[in-house]
């Protein structure tokens, strides 16, 4: 006789518990919706059970992770999110503060994208208290980041998230090699990294014309390439914005006059802002577990290129022994030809204008350079490193014409590791350029 089976004798694999809990075999399920989602799977659930229910339950459950998963997962091809973005959610949303720090040049230092997010955060997270760092400075590049890193945003105190931005000035400004571009970001990078491991890191990719035609072209400008090789190497995420534009002019829902141009208008900013706000909201679209700790990502147990400036940091000029031809002194700017940006107001700087008179500075490290202002009369050094030739540096800068320009120059990236002693002179000018004499040091940069 064949076997018949009391359909009241099977209990139902989906069950309601309680009246307001409810359970997938002996599992419990918080939500009601699950349980109408069971109703309607009831029927399979019941053959299953005499494979094995609590099997059963398990798979089911898995599928619907699985399918939630997926859904969250569709992001922006030029949006990558590569973990992490978590130690700053938990200190928002549970300690109901947060500092917040913006490292970059011009477009970081204008109102321009660095308040729209800022006040993105701050809407995200209205009970929170925080504290935004504008650490851009214009016509900076990323060498220059990570060699102020410390002095301009590290020093203020544990910061929970940073932005970052050095693709453009890293392109147009410093004209850096690949490499140039990777010690520069991956000094950035790494020594946030290692100063501060529970930092979340963002990097935006912006976009000038010459970028964006290359875009077009079905190239990736070099800057963006490296910076993205180190934010792959120590899993950071990273925004393609300068892509995003390429990819909206394309489509005919953006063109580059009303983005706004190398530093966007705020129709441009705006699409920056969207493409963070998806990223973060992305990341944090779970709600956190009540037990959500930090914790410090892994630091890759080598660097992309030993030389980087992650032990990037400034020497004071003041240091220095000098001859009587060097003064340590705000310049009165009023009486120099030349713009100059308030930025650099009531600053004391290491000046010359006498050729052969020279300054001697002690480090210890393996890279040596100086962030100079540049302006119409800047000059050639000569610098010799332990006793070796002199070798010449120019500071003069293709924006110097008019302009007291912020820059950076190395004057040795590759040094033995070790205490060292840099001499430095301004050359004597050229015929065609008597007035090109001067030196006007910031900081020396020592790695």
């Amino acid at each position: 006789m064949r076997h018949r089976t009391n359909k009241r004798s099977v209990p139902s694999l989906f069950s309601k518990n309680g009246g307001t809990k409810y359970r997938i075999g002996d599992i419990p399920v918080p939500s009601p919706f699950y349980y109408r989602l069971a109703k309607g799977a009831d029927t399979v659930g019941r053959q299953m059970f005499f494979l094995n229910k609590r099997l059963a339950a398990v798979l089911f459950f898995a599928g619907l992770i699985s399918l939630g998963q997926a859904a969250t997962a569709e992001l922006s091809r030029n949006v990558q999110h590569r973990g992490g973005l978590q130690n700053a959610r938990i200190q928002f949303e549970q300690e109901k503060t947060g500092r917040v720090a913006f490292i970059g040049g011009s477009i970081t230092q204008m109102n321009g994208y660095r308040p729209m997010v800022s006040e993105w955060l701050q809407q995200r997270f209205p009970d929170t208290k925080f504290e935004f760092i504008n650490a851009g400075i214009a016509s900076t590049c990323s060498h220059t980041g990570a060699f102020r890193l410390d002095d301009h945003v590290l020093s203020k105190g544990r910061i929970d998230l940073l932005f970052a931005e050095f693709a453009v000035n890293d392109d147009q400004d410093a004209r850096h090699t690949r490499r140039g571009c990777i010690i520069g970001m991956e000094g950035i990078i790494r020594q946030v990294k290692t100063k501060q491991p529970l930092c979340d890191v963002v990097v935006t990719h912006f976009v000038n014309p010459g970028m964006l035609k290359q875009i077009q072209g079905g190239k990736t400008p070099l800057s963006i390439e490296a910076h993205e090789d180190v934010l792959k190497h120590y899993r950071v995420s990273s925004l393609y914005l300068a892509r995003e534009v390429a990819d909206r002019i394309q489509a005919g829902s953006l063109t580059w006059a009303k983005f706004g141009g190398t530093h966007p208008k705020p129709a441009g900013n705006t699409v920056a802002r969207e493409l963070i706000a998806a990223l973060l909201g992305h990341a944090w679209a779970r709600p956190l577990p009540e037990n959500a700790g930090k914790g410090a990502q892994l630091l890759p147990i080598k660097p992309i290129d030993p030389a980087s400036f992650f032990n990037g940091r400034f020497l004071s000029p003041g240091l220095a022994k000098r001859s009587d031809g060097w003064k340590w002194h705000v310049p009165v700017w009023k009486n120099i030809p030349g713009s100059f940006r308030s930025t650099f107001a009531g600053m004391q700087l290491l000046c010359t204008d006498q050729p052969g008179s020279e300054v001697k500075i002690e480090f210890e490290g393996h890279a040596i350079g100086a962030y100079v202002l540049a302006g119409p009369d800047a000059g050639v050094l000569e610098v010799s490193i332990d006793g070796d030739d002199y070798k010449r540096v120019n500071l003069y800068h293709q924006y110097s014409r008019g302009l007291h320009y912020p820059r950076t120059v190395m004057f040795a990236t590759d040094l033995k590791l070790g205490k060292h002693t840099a001499q430095i002179r301004v050359a004597l000018p050229k015929r065609s350029t008597p007035g090109n004499r001067t030196a006007r040091i910031l900081q020396f940069t020592v790695n």
